[in-house]
């Protein structure tokens, strides 16, 4: 059948326009119209595979290198006559007709240069002429992505999980694994100074469910993948089980690695579908994802609760002015109550903003141990002040704010997963030929860091988002 997809590396300019006007939102890994909730665009990190050779067209006939920031068309050593003119020109044409969002660019400086040629300087000028004109559609080009990420506010740093679930392969899941792991084995020193321990051991058992996976499916016999990936799913499963508690431990000691064991559970739901969608099992799949989304949001929400403080209206205090402003903690609040706006926002902080003003003390005792315990903050003989706590105190609420815009943004692209799979059996697309979309005409672009899956109509998928 005929997919009905169109999938390309450019935002197309009538959804860019929706964007901006508020028209669509995003949320996780896609875009949505913010009225009727159906899907418009799924972003994706690009795969890793080559990409794909521009077709032989004749808008391909020059063979023109964009690197650097130079772009060198040159014709050495020829008799440029009217007629090599000409060609010239006829070539320029082609290059001004290709879709220059189609060819990889880098920089923006363009010399024309044709040595030892008689050309006529009419003639010279009108090959500079359109050799400026294509200079400044690459200028476009280039503003033109940062527009894009901009309007997006999509960075792959702000979220362990990708944006699309089809670049969340075991190999990727593994290295986020061993990342969490690192940071965790960083705190026990810190922990072991408050009589805490931690038991690392499990994130051996986890990684080799994730090699078992691996060796599943690579196996050629259907039965003895499924066998070997049968094995590796009740792995993940008891993964699950343990995290989960281990999360709800750490949040009820209101811990500073209730996030790194957060964020290992999504990672073993993760695993955990990645295998049923493998095994073309795309209901069961979507099963444990929404499963998944229902054990994650709820602790995320007490995670959140738990950093906004006691008082939020710390967060806009006038030393924050041009880091923390009230469209930011808008969008934290409206994750957790959608109804909010910035209005009622503020008005939820004004008298938190009087009672902070009026003891900062009493806010700074009730920190949670994750934003700032005493044997964190270096001081004199009997311990630190309530100034040195309060000014580390500041120091670090940039870093926790951005942390719960993280675990938000963690939440909201697991849960826009499931719309992928309600994608494939919609369109009658199987997992694996989800897998291989990309640009079938396009070359990525230096910059372009996405690539847009969207549908030739929105699409009612009923997320849970």
């Amino acid at each position: 059948m005929t997919i009905p997809l169109t999938v390309t590396f450019t935002l197309a300019s009538w959804i860019a326009k929706g964007l901006q006007d508020g028209t669509f939102v995003r949320v996780g890994g896609v875009i949505i119209d913010a009225t009727s909730k159906h899907i418009v665009t799924w972003l994706r990190e690009p795969n890793n595979s080559p990409i794909p050779a521009l077709s032989s067209s004749p808008n391909n006939l020059l063979n023109l290198v964009f690197s650097g920031a130079n772009l060198v068309a040159s014709g050495a050593n020829a008799a440029v006559t009217r007629q090599g003119l000409a060609d010239v020109n006829g070539r320029l044409g082609g290059v001004e007709q290709t879709s220059l969002g189609n060819i990889a660019v880098s920089g923006v400086n363009l010399i024309g240069t044709v040595a030892n040629a008689a050309i006529s300087g009419k003639g010279f000028a009108d090959v500079n002429g359109r050799l400026g004109g294509i200079e400044n559609q690459l200028g476009e080009i280039g503003q033109n992505l940062q527009l894009t990420q901009g309007i997006l506010q999509v960075t792959t740093a702000a979220s362990v999980l990708n944006l699309g679930v089809s670049v969340m392969g075991f190999a990727v899941i593994a290295q986020r694994l061993n990342e969490l792991e690192k940071r965790l084995k960083q705190a026990e020193e810190l922990l072991n100074k408050v009589n805490r321990k931690i038991d690392l051991s499990f994130y051996a058992n986890f990684r080799a469910a994730i090699e078992l996976a691996v060796n599943a499916f690579t196996m050629t016999k259907p039965e003895n993948r499924r066998s070997s990936a049968l094995q590796a799913i009740n792995r993940f499963l008891e993964a699950e089980h343990i995290y989960t508690e281990y999360t709800d431990i750490e949040i009820e000691q209101k811990s500073q690695i209730a996030d790194e064991y957060l964020l290992t559970l999504s990672l073993a739901y993760l695993a955990e579908a990645r295998c049923y969608l493998e095994l073309e099992e795309h209901d069961t799949a979507l099963r444990r994802f929404q499963e998944g989304a229902r054990v994650i949001r709820s602790r995320i929400q007490k995670y959140v609760d738990l950093l906004l403080t006691s008082n939020p209206g710390a967060y806009l205090q006038p030393q924050f002015k041009g880091q923390i402003d009230l469209r930011r903690l808008t969008r934290i609040y409206q994750w957790i109550d959608p109804t909010l706006d910035e209005n009622s926002v503020f008005d939820l902080q004004r008298e938190n903003l009087f009672k902070m003003a009026q003891d900062p003390n009493k806010w700074l005792d009730s920190l949670p141990a994750a934003i700032l315990t005493r044997v964190e903050v270096q001081a004199g003989w009997f311990g630190p002040s309530q100034d040195d706590l309060k000014q580390e105190a500041y120091k670090r609420l940039p870093q926790v704010f951005e942390l719960m815009e993280s675990m938000i943004e963690t939440n909201l692209r697991f849960e826009s997963y499931q719309t992928e799979l309600q994608a494939m059996s919609q369109l009658g697309i199987g997992f694996h030929d989800w897998l291989k979309l990309t640009p079938s005409t396009e070359v990525q672009p230096d910059g372009a860091e996405l690539m847009y899956i969207i549908p030739s109509k929105p699409l009612e998928l009923q997320p849970s988002i």
